[in-house]
């Protein structure tokens, strides 16, 4: 590189010797700035490769675009001259212009470039002079290419290559490689003698882009005068492709709210020629848009996304556009191929119209009474898309509905809005009602209107019609105050109904549905209620609430209503407070105390807080126990250390705020144990606690047994020998039985006195006889036949006893089967055998918990009526029955008849 007007000597590959080699220049150049250029080159110039360079900016600093007159060189913006293709000078000198253009100023300068070249003079060699040998041979090829789709003619020459063996021997060339001996066939061939290389037919770059071709050098024998060489022919790129679109189509959607600037799609093409050159450097606009007016859409020229240039987008007028899209390569220059393609833009519909009535009043007609019925059916205009929610509408009573009566809804298939009564109006009340209804989208508004303006507001007038209609109970539950405990027959105010035409109760007639307790009666004129009952409030339940009653009221015309009378009862302090328990267990010492409580079921105001005490009592109790306060409700009974253990009565007197009283005998058991469970479970073996009518009877009946007893000792002591029973009347014998609690081990001895002996025989007359209950003993009287004693009147609480042991003596009975030495022996061991099994436990030891209770006087038994009731071992032992007194004869007839 020089600078301008500066001769560039010729660079090659040279000998010493001129005549022994070839020398090949690069280039040289030279250059004039603005005027002209001169650029010395060799004659053969190779594709894309640098020339020379011219100043441009001291010949037009402001240029914009730079063009080159000749297609074979392209100017750079740096002034740098490149060749398009491969090029011959065929003359010594050729010349081209660069354009300069301003576009903003519309100026344009020229700058003339000239191209020379210089013939090499080859130095004539000498015979003397000596020839210079290489010890190793070289080609000496020149970088070769192509343009595309060359017009010829044809065969094309496109290099010569020589051989530096050719100097010394006699060389012939060929060639190999794709387009020769390989697809595509023979486009290319050498002559063999030259070394000339052709092409014969055009070549699309698109299709090859290069062709790798080796040539040979060999002598006529055959021999490799030098290595093969590598030959490259490279297709320079013509720009014969158009940019194609990837698609034919495109579809896009833009809100039709998008604000300027906002993205619509992106649009994209291909180019078949080189990358990276002029040929393939597109450029994208719109060539048209339908409709044409305005233009709303614009494309970036190198990346061809497609944007809004204006926010008058608007559905309801134009839904569609349609753009023809250019692309065109030489990045845009107007001898670039141009490609087209069509886009498709749908505007989609956005919440941008509000909703309008069609008239600003409307008229409805109801019936008074009638609800959930339809009245009128409101349309409205929306000019956004139907069947969306920005079509779509709710509707709003504003006003007018205060008391709920109507409801408003929206029909989905019309978009109407449906008004509707869904609780019954008054024709007295109100005739007519006014309305104010709002209406709006499902979805939000995108643009800043207004939500409600005077265009989506309505006003219905709805006007009630009168019908005569029944009586009304209103309000549904009226309310009235009754003291409790009032006298029969009092009056009081009722239930009041009335006819909504004339707004009086004239003319109606009352009747009761319902009364709990059938405390009153209704007079059927007035309406008023009358007690037939004294109310108490603390029988009604639940308690603290309204006593309620069903009123049902009728017109001439039979229509009615109906009503709830709410009595409120109102308290009176009738009830004196009443202390919970009834009987209480104080363990001492461990308790000390207990607490006694009351309760009052009148209201508050005349319950708590009570007052406990204890009223004149026995000194005793005033000694042993005193009450002291806990709380409202509540005092603590104590006993003081020296009480004894013993069940008490204590009267203790309860009165509450107003001064009603009440006085409780309280039971309290003052026992020694650990927990008041303990001492309930000895109450109860100690047994039932009788009263004093109890004692009294229990007494009596002693008193008549023993004059009886008497009686009938008297008798038997009096008689003779008399008849004896039958042998099957022996189970008819007269039996006292009196078998109460178990008792002590008591039997009858000899003498007539009570023995707490448990194992031994007694025998004789038991001179006491009755029963009686004492610490929890039983004890049985008999009369028997014969003087023997049963074992249930030896059995004493817990011990166990054999035959033997209650055994009154050895006499026969003549009404036995046996007699008892026969009948004892026999039953003796076996029975003392098998108590003496049964008596013990699972480790055979005795078991003093075993019961064994052993009382049968059937027929055939040889013990008898074993009691001790007979005076003398006699065998007729119930001979005495002859002489009894006359007010016993009917009782042995009875017991002797069969």
């Amino acid at each position: 590189e020089a600078e301008a007007g500066e001769l560039l000597e010729p660079r090659g590959r040279c000998c010493s010797e001129p005549r022994s080699c070839r020398c090949t220049p690069i280039f040289s150049l030279a250059g004039e700035a603005c005027k002209k250029v001169i650029l010395n080159v060799p004659s053969k110039l190779e594709a894309d490769k640098i020339i020379g360079r011219v100043n441009l900016e001291e010949c037009f600093r402001s240029a914009d675009l730079i063009q080159s007159s000749d297609p074979d060189f392209r100017v750079l913006s740096d002034g740098s001259v490149y060749t398009a293709r491969a090029v011959v000078l065929s003359d010594e000198k050729r010349s081209f212009t660069i354009r300069l253009s301003d576009k903003r100023k519309q100026t344009q300068k020229e700058v003339t470039v000239l191209l020379e070249h210089q013939k090499k003079v080859l130095k004539t060699r000498h015979t003397r002079e000596t020839v210079l040998r290489r010890a190793k041979r070289r080609w000496a090829p020149i970088p070769c290419s192509m343009q595309e789709n060359s017009l010829g003619p044809f065969p094309l020459f496109l290099q010569q290559v020589e051989s530096d063996a050719a100097q010394n021997y006699t060389v012939f060339y060929s060639i190999s490689g794709r387009g020769v001996d390989q697809e595509p066939l023979n486009l290319f061939y050498i002559e063999r003698d030259t070394g000339n290389l052709f092409c014969t037919q055009p070549v699309d770059r698109e299709e090859y882009d290069v062709f790798d071709l080796i040539a040979y050098a060999s002598t006529a024998d055959g021999y490799s005068a030098d290595l093969p060489l590598p030959l490259p022919i490279r297709v320079e790129d013509e720009n014969d492709n158009h940019p194609v679109f990837t698609e034919a189509i495109y579809n896009f959607e833009v809100s039709e709210s998008s604000r300027l600037g906002t993205t619509v799609g992106v649009v994209c093409a291909t180019d078949r020629d080189e990358p990276d050159t002029m040929h393939t450097r597109l450029k994208y606009s719109i060539l048209q848009q339908t409709p044409r007016s305005p233009g709303l859409f614009s494309v970036h020229p190198s990346t061809g996304v497609i944007t809004t240039v204006s926010h008058y987008l608007d559905r309801e007028v134009v839904d569609k556009y349609s753009l023809i899209m250019k692309v065109q390569d030489m990045d845009g220059q107007f001898f670039g191929l141009i490609g087209t393609s069509t886009c498709i833009i749908t505007v989609t519909d956005s919440n941008d119209n509000a909703p309008t009535f069609r008239q600003n009043a409307y008229e409805a007609f109801v019936e008074e009474n009638a609800f959930n019925v339809e009245i009128l059916r409101i349309p409205v205009e929306d000019k956004d898309l139907i069947n969306t929610a920005n079509w779509r509408v709710n509707f709003t009573i504003l006003k007018g509905n205060e008391n709920g009566h109507f409801k408003i809804s929206t029909d989905k298939e019309t978009n109407e809005g449906v008004l509707c009564v869904v609780k019954p109006l008054n024709y007295e009340e109100n005739h007519q009602v006014n309305l104010e209804i709002g209406v709006n989208n499902e979805a939000p508004f995108t643009r800043d209107i207004p939500r409600v303006t005077a265009l989506n507001r309505a006003l219905v007038t709805v006007h009630v019609r009168d019908l005569d209609e029944g009586p009304e109970c209103t309000p549904a539950a009226q309310y009235v105050r009754i003291k409790e405990n009032l006298a029969v027959g009092s009056k009081i105010n009722g239930y009041k109904a009335y006819d909504p035409e004339t707004r009086n109760g004239n003319g109606l007639r009352y009747k009761k549905l319902h009364d709990p307790k059938g405390w009153i009666t209704i007079d059927e004129i007035s309406g008023s209620i009358i007690t037939s009952k004294i109310l108490d409030r603390e029988v009604e339940t639940p308690k603290n609430e309204l006593y309620n009653i069903t009123v049902l009221a009728i017109d001439k015309d039979n229509r009615s209503c109906t009503g709830t009378l709410a009595v409120d009862i109102e308290d009176v302090n009738d009830n004196p407070p009443e202390i919970l328990q009834e009987y209480v267990v104080i363990c001492k010492p461990k308790m000390g105390y207990t607490d006694i409580l009351a309760v009052d079921p009148d209201e508050p105001v005349h319950g708590a807080p009570f007052y406990f005490s204890l009223p004149n009592t026995s000194p005793e109790i005033s000694r042993l126990w005193s009450l002291t306060k806990v709380n409202d409700t509540a005092a603590r009974l104590s006993y003081q250390k020296n009480a004894g253990f013993q069940e008490y009565t204590i009267p203790i007197t309860v009165k509450d705020r107003a001064g009603q009283a009440a006085t409780k005998l309280l039971r309290v058991n003052l026992c020694e144990c650990t927990h008041p469970a303990q001492c309930r479970v000895t109450s109860r073996s100690a047994g039932v606690v009788l009263g004093k009518w109890a004692i009294l009877a229990i007494l009596l009946g002693i008193a008549l047994l023993f004059s009886v007893l008497l009686t009938l000792v008297c008798g038997v002591l009096g008689a003779t020998k008399g008849k004896r029973f039958p042998e099957d009347l022996a189970q008819q014998n007269l039996i006292i039985s009196n078998t109460e609690a178990p008792g002590d081990d008591r039997v009858c001895s000899a003498n007539g006195f009570m023995t707490q002996t448990a194992n031994n025989s007694s025998q004789g007359f038991c001179g006491t006889m009755g029963s009686g209950m004492k610490n929890g003993g039983q004890e049985t009287i008999e009369m028997m036949k014969g003087g023997n004693q049963t074992l249930e009147s030896c059995r004493g609480a817990g011990h166990h006893h054999t035959l033997d042991s209650c055994r009154g003596g050895h006499t026969e009975v003549d009404n036995c089967r046996y007699t008892y030495s026969e009948w004892h022996s026999f039953t003796q061991p076996r029975l003392g055998e098998k108590l003496h099994r049964c008596n013990q436990n699972e480790d055979h030891m005795p078991s003093q918990d075993y019961v064994l209770t052993y009382n049968y006087e059937g027929r055939g038994s040889p013990a008898g009526s074993v009691g001790c009731c007979s005076e003398k071992q006699e065998e007729d032992g119930l001979d005495f029955l002859n002489n009894l007194e006359p007010k016993f004869i009917t009782l042995a007839e009875a017991c002797t008849e069969r």
